[in-house]
Order: structure tokens, then C-alpha cells, then sequence
């Protein structure tokens, strides 16, 4: 992480405290399963019109002219693009819905941004990585198996409902994963590290599911 970002806020380590309670004792856990083909809405969701502003407590302000992204680890051509490069990718414009592990749901959110998996071929990933590991500005962390990042539906996203993403919502970039819930897909991401080997984030070293699929109710693990 960068020293010379700003941070606003505190973090809030009673609510920490409070979520990683909310993994010991199975909360919101209905013991149901559906299926994605089938059912839009996942087990124990409800859908919502706004969309929650949920973090840590911090919030860094990355301007356009400070905000990087690098893609290294076990790769062959390591990335490392200013925002004016990462807008000078090719562009896909994408509408999906997302799940959050507190409950809510939103249908249909129209995002702009670069497909993960042509982000990712551009660093040439090597023959032994296998999984993913994110940091972002604000310090969090989270993992994925590469096979999920390289997804067709995944997205490194600048843009939410035509508009550029605000602060509050990881901006100027965050990645989207729509598949997995959504702490799986960080705000403020910096950093794409290819791995031989998992490592767990800030959240599922705090009892939450390495894997996070909503369908299977994988909220804690």
C-alpha cells in the first residue's frame, strides 16, 4: 500500500468483532441450498434498490494520478498500469447481480471496466499459479482460485449505472466477481498476486468461507 494515500475514518473493531461473532454462531444461515440456474435470488437474501456502503471503518482517497495497479507473483511480465492505462485497455460494459454476505441483494448493476481474465493474460500467468491474492488501499485482503478470476463475467470495474465509481464504493477501481459474494470482490484493489499456494484474507482468516458461493450458503467455513 501506498504511504502517501490519505485515509478517512477509523477502523471498527466492534464490528469486526461483531461479524466474526455473526461466523461463529451461523448467522443468517437458513441450511438451504438452490441453484443459480434456477433461482436468481440465493438462500436467505433479500433484494434491495440502494446499494449499502460497507467497509472496514477506512476509506483511502485515491486520486486518478496516485492510483496503480500491479499484477505480479508467479507471472511472466509483470503489470503495472497507471489509471490512464487501465482505461486505455479494451472496455466491456457488463450487467450482473450481486449478493452480500449481510443479507442483501441487488439485481441488474450495469459496470464498466476490463475483463479480469484479459487483465490477467497480460502478466502471462506461469504454469504453477493456481490462486489469487488481493491487497487493496485500505489494507484489506481476499483470496480466489485463479479459475474464478478468469471467469468471462469477471471485471476490474471504473464505472457503476454510467457513472464513475464514487469512494464510497472502491473507486476509481474495484474488482467485480458476481459468482461469489461480494467480499470476495475488493474495493480499492492495488495489488493481484499469483500464488502456487491459497492464502486467506482478512475475512476468512476471521471465520468466513474461503470459497463464498451464495447459492450453497458458503457464508462461513
Amino acid at each position: 500500500m501506498d504511504d502517501d494515500i490519505t485515509l478517512t475514518g477509523k477502523v471498527r473493531d466492534k464490528l469486526i468483532e461483531a461479524k466474526q461473532g455473526w461466523a461463529r454462531e451461523g448467522r443468517l444461515l437458513t441450511g438451504t441450498h438452490a441453484d443459480p440456474a434456477r433461482d436468481r435470488l440465493p438462500p436467505g437474501q433479500t433484494l434491495v434498490r440502494d446499494w449499502p456502503v460497507l467497509d472496514l471503518g477506512v476509506q483511502p482517497d485515491v486520486s486518478r494520478e496516485k492510483w496503480r495497479l500491479r499484477v505480479e507473483g508467479l507471472v511472466g511480465a509483470p503489470v503495472r498500469l497507471t489509471l490512464d492505462e487501465f482505461m486505455a485497455l479494451p472496455q466491456v460494459e457488463l450487467v450482473n447481480d450481486i449478493h452480500c454476505v449481510t443479507q442483501w441483494s441487488r439485481y441488474d448493476n450495469h459496470w464498466q471496466g476490463v475483463r479480469a481474465r484479459d487483465l490477467i493474460g497480460m502478466a502471462r500467468p506461469k504454469e504453477e499459479a493456481r490462486f489469487v491474492s488481493f491487497t487493496c488501499y485500505d489494507g484489506y485482503t481476499t483470496n480466489l482460485p485463479l479459475a474464478e478470476l478468469m471467469r468471462e463475467e469477471v471485471l476490474f470495474a471504473h464505472a457503476w449505472e454510467g457513472k464513475p465509481l464514487t469512494r464510497q464504493h472502491g473507486g476509481p477501481v474495484r474488482l467485480v466477481l458476481p459468482r461469489l459474494y461480494f467480499w470476495k470482490s475488493p474495493k480499492w484493489v492495488t495489488r493481484v498476486e499469483l500464488l502456487r499456494e491459497d492464502r486467506p484474507g482478512f475475512w476468512e482468516v476471521r471465520g468466513y468461507h474461503n470459497n463464498g458461493d451464495p447459492w450453497a450458503e458458503e457464508r462461513y467455513g
